[in-house]
This record gives C-alpha cells, structure tokens and sequence, in this order.
C-alpha cells in the first residue's frame, strides 16, 4: 500500500491554476522527488500536502485512509512533516525550543530544561550540528538554521518527510550526512518526497522521479536508466545543450574595486583583492569560512574593524550601503527574502528602491514611470508575473530572484556582488541568470559571485577566490581551473596537512 495517494490536486489562486488535476504516489522506504521549473507546483503541492493550504479540487490518501488536513497541525499529527525551502524558525527562541516547540517536555506543568536539552542534543548529533541547544537561533547562519530545520523535522513520528531544497546551502560534508540520514529513514519504511533543482543529487539520493510543469503532470519515472538531459528537457520542454553558458574570452579592463587590509572584525586575518572591468571573479569557500561576512563588509552592511574599499581609484569613505552604491558598488544579498525584497511591495517597487531619483519627479515617486521602467526590466528578466503591480511575495523563487537582480540593474552600478545568486533556482532560471551575468561582464561591468556551488563557480568565472576560516587561502586562475585543487584550498584553513 502507498503511503501516499493524490489524485487530481488542484489548486486555483486569483490570475493563476497553480496545481491543474495533478496525480502523485509516495511508495514506503522510497525518496521520490519531485521537480519542475520555478513556479510548476512544486511548493504548492508541499503547501497541500502540509494542510497549509486547501486544494480545491482532488482527493489525497495517506495510508488509505482520507486525508484532507485544515491546518498545518493537522499534518504533524497525521505525521508529515516538511523541511521547507524558506526557513520557519523563531530567531528569538533557542535552538532547543524551536526544536520541540510543539511538544515540550514538561515536569510538575514546566518546562524540563534538562530533559529538552538532552534530547536537543541528540537530535543535533544525527544531522552533525556541534552547537549549545540553547544557543539563539538568530546567531545562527544559514546553513545551520536549514540543519535545525531538518533536525525539527525528525523530531516527532514521521511517516511522510518532505525535503524542500534541503541542500541550498549545506557543504558536501553535511550533504552526505543527510543522505545517511535519509537511507536510515527510508531503510525503516519511511517514506520521502525529495525537492531538489540540484540534478546531481537526484541520481544519487532518488528512486522515482515525477516532473511538473505549468502545474500540470508530465511523468513519472524510475530514475534508474534516466540521463540528465532527458530530466531537463521533461522539465523545461526543451533541450539545453549546455548547463553553462560559453564564457566568451574578454580582456580584463581598468580596476574597479581594490580591498586592501579589510579586517571584518577585531579578531579576524586583513583581506585584500581586486576586481577589473569585464571580470567575473568567483569566490568560494565552505560554509562560515567568511566570505559572505566579507562581501557584508565590503558594501558596508556591517561595518569592518579596520582596512581601505577603492571603487576606480577613490576610497569609499562612509561604512554604509548608501555610499556603496554612489560610489557604484551594489549587492545581491543570499537571503532574498529576508534581506533582498519587501514582500508586501509590488515588482515595480521592488525594483525601483536603489534607483528612486530616475523614476522622481521634483522628489515626488512618479508611478507610471515606475511601472515602465520596471516592465522593461521585467521583459528582459523574462519575469512570469501578472504584471509589475503584482506583489513579490506571491513569485516563485527565482522570479523573486530575477526582480533583486532588476533592482541592481536599474541602479546600473560598476560591480556587483552577487552572494548565491542560483539558490533554490530551476535549471532553466540558472541559465538565464548565469547568461545575465556574463553579459553584464561583456559590457564591462566587474562582477564578485559567492557561491557554494562549486559547479557553478567553475562554469561562469573568470577567476575564483578561496575563502578559509575567515582568510584568503589562494586563487585560482581560469585556465588552471580544477575543483579538487579549489576544495584543497577551501579546507585548508580547517585541516593541518592538507596538499594545497
């Protein structure tokens, strides 16, 4: 018997039918995985799934008896339980409250702190997370915030886990740890619907696969004896000939931007590096080794402890992102969500904020020119939206990422710092992001991609920077590319004896 049936799941929103008759079976002790372009279903199946949101048509199963959650509460006491893709922690909680929010261990009607800690500890050790159970959540980066969330997941009676984009941002290391994680689960009977834009995961972790596009079903396949490019093109309906695009040999320019002696805190090693016109220089590095705090640095998110940022030649004298883009810095943040878009904020506006004054009037905000400007940019981005005045929060995620990427665009600045600018991307949005900034290269603007996609790194730059433990452990030069060489470099700073 499946654990899970559906049939027919349909779910209509105002403008758009976002599931359209979809059919779907979860076998016990499988990972199926699910997988389509940004906005096919895929998170409004897990939404259904999770009793978060009410299809509107179809029927759902789960163990043969209906199962038509009301609420998310309903889902975890029939034991589903969803690892999604945009973080639901409480920042102001503990690690352990977060972890048994729903069940608390309680002795004499209060909470046992030590029996919560005991067990939070547990639950840390099995997905390899060396923290205090009662450290903060909001002091926590994001890569450990998505193990506290696949931790939470396992923490009750589960019968059905979904995995939304688990391994955005995890290092191979922990990425192995969750597929032994995942072998133990499935090996007991349990059963996993695995959502993933990353292909190569699929063959290694997948038994079945079904492939969505336009909220409708395409297929649903034994992964054994498929190849990649018949997954893409089942996904996009078309071929990709390549994942990457040609990187174009181009001349390096004048110098832009020159960090010299940046230290990011007191306690941190001094940084230095250049970037040139026509330039995309990679930076790469494990989880924490400093490079995103860095690239935060170098915009003036945070303030450094010390160190000179020259952009053509000029020092950038105000910490402050304000002064960053004047002077012709701009930054794409990881977390778009958080940090790079005002969700309740339509596409236009979204686009318009570091570029007010070329959509003003006499300092007054003229909306039609607003909207144009950002239909033009929207075009180009190849956004699907319902038009410009359309909030960002109902995008799919790499629509939302096409409208950050618009915002910078519009400010038109000299270089960009792009920090993982593919997470939780399709394959096919990838390509044209990837193709976005390589154009951007060609007209000779400088360009610094943090990534944690090794893959990614080697396709589009010109050059990589390798991050560890909080310095700069080498570069790496196009021509001597070689990933084994980049990981080298990467633990070096974590590791005595390691060949670099």
């Amino acid at each position: 018997m499946a654990v899970l049936e559906v049939s027919g799941l349909t779910k209509r929103y105002p403008g758009v039918t976002a599931l359209d008759g979809v059919d779907l079976e979860v076998r016990p002790g499988e990972v199926h995985v699910l997988i389509g372009e940004n906005g096919a279903g895929k998170s409004t199946m897990v939404r259904c799934l999770s009793g978060i949101e009410r299809p509107d048509a179809g029927t759902m199963r789960l163990h043969g008896r209906p199962y038509r959650p009301d609420t998310a509460a309903d889902g975890l006491k029939a034991g589903v339980r969803v690892v999604h893709q945009e973080l639901a922690l409480l920042p102001n909680l503990s690690v352990a409250e977060n972890l048994f929010l729903h069940h608390l261990p309680r002795r004499a009607g209060v909470v046992d702190r030590a029996a919560l800690d005991r067990s939070a500890r547990n639950l840390l050790a099995e997905v390899g997370l060396e923290l205090s159970p009662r450290t903060p959540v909001e002091r926590l980066g994001i890569a450990q915030m998505q193990l506290v969330e696949i931790a939470k997941a396992l923490s009750g009676q589960c019968q059905l886990l979904i995995m939304d984009e688990p391994t955005a941002t995890l290092t191979p290391k922990e990425t192995g740890r969750l597929f032994e994680i995942l072998r133990r689960l499935t090996a007991n009977g349990v059963a996993v619907i695995y959502i993933s834009h990353h292909l190569e995961e699929i063959f290694e972790i997948g038994d079945r696969v079904t492939v969505l596009r336009n909220g409708q079903h395409v297929v649903t396949r034994e992964i054994a004896g498929l190849t990649t490019a018949e997954l893409v093109r089942f996904m996009v309906g078309r071929d990709l000939a390549h994942e990457y695009p040609p990187v174009r040999a181009r001349e390096r320019g004048e110098e832009l931007l020159r960090v010299t002696d940046l230290q990011v805190t007191p306690a941190t090693p001094p940084l230095s590096l250049t970037v040139h016109a026509g330039e995309v220089v990679g930076v790469a590095g494990l989880v924490n080794s400093g490079r995103t705090e860095a690239m935060r640095a170098i915009f003036g998110a945070d303030r450094p402890a010390a160190g000179r940022v020259e952009v053509r030649g000029r020092p950038v004298r105000s910490r402050h992102p304000r002064a960053a883009v004047r002077a012709g810095l701009s930054f794409l943040t990881e977390d778009r969500k958080a940090q790079g878009l005002v969700l309740d904020l339509p596409i236009a506006a979204n686009m318009s904020l570091a570029s007010l004054p070329a959509v003003s009037r006499f300092g007054l905000l003229s909306r039609s020119a607003e909207n144009r400007a950002a239909t033009r940019l929207a075009e180009k981005l190849r956004v699907a939206s319902q038009g410009v005045r359309q909030h960002v929060r109902a995008l799919s995620g790499g629509n939302q990422q096409k409208v950050v990427l618009g915002r910078w665009l519009a400010a038109d600045t000299d270089l960009l710092i792009v920090d993982e600018p593919t997470r939780g991307i399709d394959v096919g949005a990838r390509y044209e992001i990837h193709q976005l900034l390589l154009d951007l290269a060609d007209a000779g603007k400088g360009l610094l991609v943090v990534s944690s996609d090794l893959p990614e790194l080697l396709g589009i730059c010109d050059r990589i920077i390798v991050f560890s433990r909080n310095a700069i452990a080498g570069e790496v030069e196009r021509a001597d590319f070689d990933a084994e060489r980049v990981l080298n470099l990467a633990y070096s700073g974590y590791l005595k004896g390691v060949s670099v």
